[in-house]
């Protein structure tokens, strides 16, 4: 029953289409029902150039139009806003579960490889008995740096640039580090990648760098 409700929220992340797409994304979707979304015929065009006109640098236009247009034929139900929108909620929901030491979430969230990474730094931190006690404040921005797809496989790259506080405590729940009222800029690079002949519309994170 837990990796069905898991599989659903994944679902509800990056599957479907947000009714609300200029609303700040919330943290785990409170609120939001994607299953009442409009299933409106998709212009192949439109959607792509809407989100590869928020990149500023020319030479990385072609290869985002490019990419999207590769995952478009190949999967006429994708909507590239759609899923901009969905990345953020999915970039929200695994800080979070990171955040708390949720192994169970960052599994179904992420390919093997992320996961471990996130599993071996949430047990170096237990085995220091400290705790995270972090909030993402806001993302300020999310704009989509590579797609391609290759092998039926689809990857798109999203840049986020989000505010964050960040307080680390002991085993006593003493702060060590950080602070609640000052957030951190921070620049993530982090790529999703879903095969276009499965069945399920489940994005996994499949690599994560700093920008």
């Amino acid at each position: 029953m837990i990796a069905v409700f898991l599989g659903l929220r994944l679902y509800s992340v990056l599957g479907r289409r947000a009714e609300h797409e200029e609303e700040p994304v919330p943290h785990r979707f409170e609120g939001k029902d994607p299953r009442g979304a409009s299933q409106a015929p998709q212009n192949a065009q439109a959607p792509a150039r809407a989100v590869t006109e928020q990149e500023a640098k020319p030479d990385v236009l072609p290869v985002v139009e490019r990419g999207v247009q590769s995952i478009l034929s190949a999967d006429r139900s994708f909507d590239i806003v759609t899923f901009l929108e969905g990345a953020k909620g999915a970039y929200g929901m695994i800080l979070e579960a990171y955040w708390r030491g949720d192994k169970e979430t960052l599994r179904e969230l992420c390919d093997d490889s992320v996961y471990e990474g996130f599993a071996q730094a949430i047990d170096a931190r237990e085995e220091a008995g400290e705790t995270l006690d972090n909030k993402l404040i806001r993302i300020e921005d999310a704009t989509i740096r590579d797609a391609e797809l290759e092998r039926k496989e689809a990857r798109i790259t999203v840049r986020f640039v989000a505010d964050i506080a960040a307080v680390t405590r002991d085993s006593e729940g003493t702060m060590v580090a950080g602070s609640l009222d000052d957030a951190i800029e921070s620049r993530d690079i982090w790529t999703f990648a879903r095969r276009v002949d499965s069945r399920t519309p489940d994005w996994q994170l499949v690599e994560t760098d700093e920008g």
